[in-house]
């Protein structure tokens, strides 16, 4: 039998109470305080991130364990992410707010809501019908072409869609229930919210120039060279955008040089965009996708076991599960997502001919060989079975660099290890890693603005291989607003981060392979610079700041 992870977590930090307290409090205040644009509630997270600053300021810092100074450093770290994360939202709203002269009327009716306060019912429609005029002046506005940035237009339609769903909630508190509420209010609101959707659809047609139906068009929100830095240093890459740039470059020059080899062994010379295109060809028959990712999962799980490279306990393999994506969430995910459930893209029979070709030919059986490890064991399956188990209260602090990188990094481990068995599956596998360095560049290319969405996907299809539909959903994907600035280039960067961490502790002979990614899992979701200073007990002191310098080329 494989060992189990331990019942309870052993950690012990001086911080592990104030962190959890200060994550109860902070859901109940995000829970309260939703009501879009509003500034009170900037006003309240701003109060209570400040005073949890001045409270840890006052804890005996130098009289700590290693994770209580560890903890520390994540948490204010943290709360000071937070407050620039609300100057950011700020700037952003105040960019707004010639698209939204309107904003106010509706902000005041929420907030009072949210204070439980009584509705009067005739000013209230006195209030909706100035809003309605309000909202039709605007859309004269913008349908006449007022003068906007394209991508502060497009942040207002999202806005406004928001803004919509919390005046219906708003709306449908008081309805029936004060029948004098509906009786005023009822036309008022109805022509209100009918012209809230005019408004958004107008921004969207006239100001940010695509048609309501068009589900296609990337416009994405760009946040600067500075703002770029500073998510850098928040995030503990002590490298400014171009030495990032640099990395990324000569990591792809690295997977290009692999792939002429595997090329080669193939009969194709140097043109391994040929020998990439015959690995494209190897997919499953349809129906047959969910068996081929079974036996991967399998193969991989026996591999890390044979290799005693890390624990997998028992319920780890017991409980891992598959499912299939729709049509429409492949149009943004064309690959497999993970976690305890591995989430298959492959195509269904109500897509187009060109579209199931393109999602079989970006799903063959060598690419799947890392996405279902990556997406399972010993990818994010096995570390998300850990986070709830070791040190769950730091998942507050969840960082890109540790869950991708952690699973990038397996990538990268198990191809230096054979686990490829064959040309074409060192295709399928540095096809990934190749993918994993371009993230980084059209991510940092678009946000200091030097690369559009689409020049982006351009880059995709004509540098790396991509089906032009799967590269249209990455970049969309990427920039649709779910996913934080950092977030496509922390993959690779922090898979560096980890392999080379491996080799100051592993092969230095510190530690064996199976302690060290043991102890990665037990640490939970931190920046890897932290979890380096945690495993190597480095000095660490409030105000941290990055200094680990860990890319090497060699």
């Amino acid at each position: 039998m494989t060992s189990q992870a331990p019942a309870a977590d052993p950690s012990a930090s001086e911080l592990r109470f104030s962190i959890e307290r200060f994550q109860a409090d902070f859901g109940g205040l995000s829970r309260k305080y939703e009501v879009p644009l509003s500034h009170s509630a900037h006003v309240r997270m701003r109060e209570f991130y400040k005073s949890w600053l001045t409270s840890i300021g006052k804890m005996p810092f130098a009289s700590m364990s290693q994770p209580g100074k560890i903890d520390y450093v994540l948490f204010e770290n943290f709360l000071n992410r937070q407050l620039k994360s609300l100057d950011l939202t700020e700037r952003k709203e105040a960019e707004m707010s010639s698209i939204l002269p309107f904003a106010k009327t509706l902000t005041d009716l929420e907030e009072a809501w949210q204070r439980m306060e009584s509705v009067d019912p005739q000013p209230t429609a006195e209030k909706l019908n100035a809003l309605t005029k309000e909202i039709l002046a605007a859309q004269k506005k913008a349908e006449a072409g007022m003068k906007v940035d394209r991508v502060v237009a497009n942040r207002a339609v999202g806005t406004l869609d928001r803004m919509r769903r919390a005046f219906e909630s708003w709306f449908k508190f008081y309805d029936g229930y004060d029948p004098l509420f509906s009786w005023w209010v009822g036309e008022p609101y109805k022509e209100a919210s009918q012209a809230l959707a005019s408004y958004q659809d107008a921004v969207r047609d006239h100001l940010v120039g695509i048609r309501s139906d068009d589900k296609t068009t990337i416009i994405g929100d760009p946040i600067g060279t500075e703002a770029l830095h500073e998510e850098l240093r928040r995030s503990l890459i002590p490298y400014t955008p171009q030495e990032i740039l640099d990395i990324a470059n000569s990591e792809f020059a690295w997977c290009e040089a692999e792939m002429k080899k595997a090329s080669h062994e193939l009969g194709y010379g140097d043109d391994w965009k040929k020998a990439l295109e015959h690995v494209k060809q190897q997919y499953v028959a349809p129906g047959k996708q969910p068996e081929l990712i079974r036996n991967l999962a399998e193969e991989a799980i026996r591999f890390v076991k044979e290799k005693d490279l890390v624990t997998v306990p028992d319920l780890a393999v017991e409980t891992y599960r598959m499912s299939m994506m729709s049509p429409e969430r492949q149009l943004i995910n064309p690959f497999f997502l993970g976690g305890e459930e591995i989430q298959v893209s492959y195509p269904t029979d109500t897509m187009t001919h060109e579209q199931k070709l393109m999602s079989m030919r970006g799903n063959n059986r060598h690419f799947a060989r890392a996405t279902v490890f990556h997406e399972l064991i010993p990818g994010h399956h096995l570390q998300g079975f850990m986070q709830e188990r070791y040190r769950p209260y730091r998942q507050l602090f969840d960082t890109p660099f540790w869950i991708e990188g952690w699973a990038l990094y397996w990538e990268m481990l198990l191809y230096s290890m054979d686990f490829p068995k064959s040309p074409e599956d060192r295709v399928g596998m540095l096809f990934w890693r190749m993918h994993r360095c371009a993230r980084i560049i059209f991510s940092f290319g678009f946000h200091t603005g030097k690369m559009s969405p689409q020049e982006c996907v351009d880059f995709l299809v004509d540098r790396v291989g991509h089906e032009r539909d799967n590269a249209s959903a990455e970049v969309r994907r990427s920039f649709a607003g779910n996913y934080e600035p950092l977030y496509q280039a922390a993959y690779m960067l922090g898979g560096l981060q980890i392999r080379s961490l491996r080799k100051e502790l592993v092969t230095s002979g510190k530690m064996t392979d199976k302690q060290f990614h043991d102890a990665i899992l037990h640490e939970n979701s931190i920046p890897i610079e932290l979890l380096r200073a945690s495993l190597e007990n480095l000095p660490v002191t409030p105000g941290y700041s990055p200094t680990w310098r860990f890319y090497d080329s060699k």
